[in-house]
């Protein structure tokens, strides 16, 4: 009789074994004998970004659908769990850039645009399929008969019907508004893909020009080129005589306009509580342009430069130009406070380079549009009304609330 050996080898036994589940068939509900009537239960694979291969936390992942496939397949249920992989778009392109530059010290421009692409399906083929030997290893009893990749004809085609349909619907539009712009990757972030890193900067407190009346504070004076209101709180004593009022002046040798506006949301205890207005480099100022008729003043373009029209700042980066206003409100005597706050710089998940909040052409999903097929409900009316109801339930309950939040204050997406 051979003895049985003192230490287990996976190697020796697990991949036969996985082959064995694999190729029953089983894996697949159409194959079991179920009852018409059987229960379902589906899990659809969140598709891992083929830019690297699986970490830890995929396993994890992967562990607790395993067990709760198996688990329901067991009692009967018609058990589905669907795998699959993510193209992972611009990140994708980004790990392959950096690959090229380390390799062959060549950048996608020096390949051109075919030769660029070859080199990223050959890297997507490579980790896809260490992905897929990965998720093999793990044991994941995945309907493989059911593989998708989110680049693949069928996604392409169901992704193209789906955006015909919300153009039809009128969902989707195509406008100029704020978006998140990476001046690297050149391209927008959805909201939920810019990242926050805690930082400490410089917060500045300063005139436009010497008579000019009210201070305001800003972590961003290159910027302020492009203001075109001071905002002050409505209760505001100080700056109540103000409102309505326009003033005109030269701020660092560039033209300004500036209207004194009110707005409930401005803090009175920050800064100086007057909030100078730059319509075109950030959400909250553009909304007060719409709202008060203001002009929108393009400062910052799409490589993090400042646009022509802006006398000597114009083709300096942002970062530059912000430096050379410091040092004019110095020389000007107009700088009257500088400090060291702590501030969120917004970064782009991708790359890390600082976002740029610009005015783009884009297409957007609008969120708030009344729909007959909703019942004459909008997208996020709908959406919150699920979770409400309990439709869809939260596991563990407390995201419930981040999700309520985060769709409660939900502005039209751009995709």
């Amino acid at each position: 009789m051979e003895k049985l050996s003192k230490q287990y080898n996976p190697k020796e036994f697990e991949d036969k074994i996985y082959k064995i589940w694999e190729e029953s068939g089983y894996f697949n509900p159409d194959n079991l004998d179920l009852p018409e009537d059987a229960s379902t239960y589906t899990i659809v694979l969140p598709p891992p970004n083929i830019t690297d291969k699986l970490h830890l936390g995929h396993s994890s992942m992967l562990a607790i659908e395993d067990l709760l496939i198996r688990f329901h397949r067991m009692r009967g249920y018609r058990a589905l769990w669907i795998p699959g992989t993510d193209h992972a778009a611009i990140a994708t392109q980004n790990v392959v850039e950096k690959k090229l530059k380390k390799e062959e010290g060549k950048t996608r421009h020096d390949l051109g645009r075919e030769k660029f692409l070859k080199k990223v399906w050959e890297f997507l083929q490579e980790t896809q399929s260490t992905i897929l030997k990965q998720t093999r290893k793990m044991g994941a009893s995945l309907d493989w008969s059911r593989e998708a990749f989110t680049l693949d004809e069928q996604r392409q085609k169901a992704v193209a019907q789906m955006f015909v349909d919300m153009y039809n619907d009128g969902v989707i539009y195509r406008g100029e508004r704020i978006v998140n712009w990476c001046p690297r990757c050149h391209s927008t972030l959805a909201d939920d893909e810019v990242e926050h890193t805690d930082q400490k900067t410089k917060f500045y407190t300063f005139r436009y020009w010497k008579d000019f009346p009210i201070a305001i504070s800003t972590t961003r004076p290159e910027t302020k080129i492009g203001d075109t209101a001071v905002a002050v709180n409505p209760k505001d004593k100080r700056y109540k005589e103000f409102i309505g009022q326009e003033f005109s002046g030269e701020f660092c040798g560039v033209p300004l306009k500036i209207k004194v506006i009110a707005d409930r949301e401005v803090d009175m205890n920050f800064g100086t509580g007057a909030l100078g207005v730059t319509p075109a480099h950030s959400m909250i100022d553009w909304q007060m342009a719409e709202k008060n008729d203001l002009e929108i003043k393009k400062v910052i373009n799409e490589d993090g430069k400042i646009h022509p029209g802006f006398g000597e700042f114009s083709g300096l980066t942002a970062k530059e130009a912000g430096k050379l206003i410091v040092e004019k409100l110095k020389e000007q005597n107009l700088l009257e406070k500088e400090e060291e706050i702590d501030n969120a710089l917004s970064t782009c998940y991708r790359c890390d380079t600082a976002i740029e909040p610009l005015p783009s052409k884009q297409w957007f999903v609008a969120v708030d549009k009344k729909l007959e097929r909703l019942d004459g409900k909008s997208l996020k009316e709908k959406a919150i009304e699920v979770a409400r109801t309990k439709e869809i339930s939260f596991i563990p309950n407390r995201f419930e609330k981040r999700y309520f939040d985060w769709m409660e204050n939900l502005h039209d997406w751009c995709i």
